[in-house]
């Protein structure tokens, strides 16, 4: 499938999305949400993908909406619609993916595009990153997942703080708040987050796309209804070829060969 807003590329088991309007800051219109939206299901149903990278060109990840291209179009729709048919959609999409998703953030992120960011698995910024919630700016309240996904990151009073206040957080606060798992330096954030995620995707994928199914479900239930569904998608896991082989592997004393199945 080719596209026009991003830029998609595989290689040894690794996608790569990459937001490509930089002289929108890699803002999204319609078209790049359906478009990155389009990518990771993709991803999803490719299974020589094991892993996936989003990262944006040029100085930004992405300033969020492009509110011009909204604003042309405000008289046909609602904020609801536009966010219940194009980011919700994005959002949905990353979270149910059974795949690791690196966030490579090399620059701002900021409105809609933080909750994009937290959509990922694992954030490595740049030292230049910064991350801003400015909804406030125009009145308006965080969306795109970011009311669920930020205070279970940092907790509610930080989450509410960058909310009301809208202020910049640079890349070593976004790290010592925990919203980052990596600060690298911006000249050598591409090779670190291919670097991770060529590592990831010669891992046990099954593995990692069930952890992450089996952690989601836990936010939703309790202790006991954790340890069941803990329990049942632990079965799916171990009847899977890479425990098998990473059990071998280990008695062999060798290194295992996981297929992600």
């Amino acid at each position: 499938m080719s596209y026009e807003t991003i830029l998609f590329e595989v290689q040894a088991g690794v996608a790569t999305i990459t937001l490509n309007r930089p002289q929108k800051l890699n803002a999204f219109n319609d078209q790049m949400i359906d478009e990155t939206t389009a990518a990771f299901k993709q991803a999803g149903r490719d299974k020589e993908i094991r892993c996936v990278v989003i990262t944006g060109n040029g100085r930004a990840f992405s300033s969020g909406q492009d509110l011009s291209a909204f604003t042309e179009r405000a008289h046909e729709t609602t904020i609801g619609e536009h966010l219940r048919h194009g980011y919700h959609k994005l959002i949905k999409q990353m979270m149910q993916l059974e795949k690791p998703i690196i966030g490579a953030i090399n620059g701002i992120a900021a409105g809609a595009a933080v909750g994009i960011a937290l959509a990922t698995d694992i954030r490595i910024a740049a030292d230049s990153a910064s991350f801003m919630l400015a909804f406030s700016k125009i009145g308006l309240i965080p969306d795109s997942g970011v009311n669920w996904l930020l205070p279970r990151l940092i907790g509610q009073a930080r989450a509410y703080e960058m909310a009301i206040t809208a202020d910049q957080i640079p890349a070593d606060q976004a790290l010592a708040w925990g919203l980052v798992n990596r600060v690298v330096p911006a000249g050598q954030l591409a090779e670190i987050a291919a670097a991770w995620a060529g590592s990831l995707a010669a891992g046990p994928t099954l593995a990692f796309g069930l952890t992450k199914r089996a952690m989601n479900q836990a936010w939703n239930t309790d202790l006991p209804g954790a340890l069941e569904y803990e329990a049942l998608v632990q079965e799916i896991a171990g009847r899977s070829h890479d425990n098998q082989e990473g059990v071998a592997a280990f008695l062999e004393k060798r290194a295992a060969q996981f297929k992600g199945e």
